[in-house]
């Protein structure tokens, strides 16, 4: 692209929209126009962006009238639903944080550091996967390219952040003795919920299916069988995931390390003698994966564990979006 994109925020003042601004004055993400644009409640609201004060407009059926390059979606799936498409109409590239478009057929589900030849193929939307499937598909991603995958046990330990507001409320209320319970059907303080989203009639959530079928997006493959646990747990910031994964070569643990050294996006933390390993707090602000206490499963043949850690707003949401976001400069 020549000029300088114009760029719409949706759901501005949201968690996730807070941070996308926060991201891309990080990333000196390159902009001529930047429109912050939430729901009716929030319109009329200030925020400081680059040193400069903007009015929050609300969102209607008109705002793409204005010329807009590429908007950035997380005020939730319903209006994702309605909005995404009258903005693509007007050919706007918009990357949906919401689940709203990511199992479509038409819409690339991307996480640029494993499949960013997917942006190209847009219609309009680009889905954001889900937090807890883009840092494991990071992690994933070197290991399948090189050994191939036969099955994945998800088993995550997900922080407050990833319901927003009400979840963190949640907890520091909890902590302080007040249990609310705004976001779960239970107290979150010095508990963990096998309950994240809702359940199905498969005995599964929706977040546990969400990680099941965005992997087999994502890689490319619905051979890998894919089952998942999903628990929210009593921490502010980060997701935390134990990942088994049976693969279908033999590997060196030695070159399993450095070929997820060496990956984009990792960041590499296991030496269990010196207690170094992934921590949620460690991770918290950052935009990496981090991966750790990487050790053979001897119960099956080329069976592997890894403990995967990252910033649930950030690499699970904000900075992957505006990672996508800068490859689409290359393609406008």
């Amino acid at each position: 692209m020549q000029r300088k994109p114009n760029l719409a925020v949706v759901g501005a003042t949201g968690l996730v929209g807070g941070t996308f601004l926060k991201v891309l004055a990080e990333r000196n993400f390159p902009y001529e126009n930047l429109y912050p644009m939430a729901s009716a409640k929030s319109a009329g609201a200030k925020i400081n962006f680059c040193g400069r004060e903007y009015t929050v407009e609300e969102l209607t059926e008109r705002s793409f009238d204005k010329p807009i390059d590429i908007a950035l979606f997380s005020a939730g799936g319903a209006a994702s639903e309605k909005f995404a498409p009258i903005a693509a109409a007007k050919g706007v590239a918009v990357v949906d944080n919401s689940s709203a478009w990511r199992m479509d057929a038409n819409v690339p589900l991307v996480v640029p550091e494993v499949n960013p030849q997917e942006i190209a193929k847009h219609k309009g939307i680009i889905a954001n996967p889900n937090c807890s499937t883009i840092q494991a598909v990071v992690a994933l991603k070197p290991l399948y390219d090189r050994y191939g995958i036969k099955r994945i046990v998800y088993s995550t330990y997900q922080s407050v952040s990833g319901s927003g507001i009400k979840g963190i409320r949640d907890l520091e209320e909890g902590l302080k003795g007040n249990d609310l319970k705004a976001a779960y059907p239970h107290a979150i303080a010095g508990n963990c919920l096998p309950h994240i989203d809702v359940f199905l009639d498969n005995g599964y959530t929706k977040e546990e299916m969400k990680m099941i079928h965005e992997t087999h997006k994502i890689l490319g493959d619905d051979r890998i069988a894919v089952t998942a646990t999903t628990v929210r747990v009593p921490v502010f910031s980060a997701h935390s995931e134990s990942i088994n994964a049976e693969l279908e070569k033999p590997f060196e643990l030695s070159e399993v390390r450095a070929l997820l050294a060496a990956a984009p996006g990792i960041v590499v933390i296991d030496n269990p003698a010196e207690n170094a390993y992934p921590l949620a707090r460690d991770a918290a602000g950052r935009d990496e994966v981090f991966v750790g206490r990487i050790r053979r499963d001897f119960s099956v043949e080329n069976g592997l564990n890894l403990w995967v850690v990252a910033d649930n707003i950030r690499k699970g949401a904000a900075t992957n979006a505006v990672q996508i976001a800068e490859k689409l400069l290359e393609i406008l």
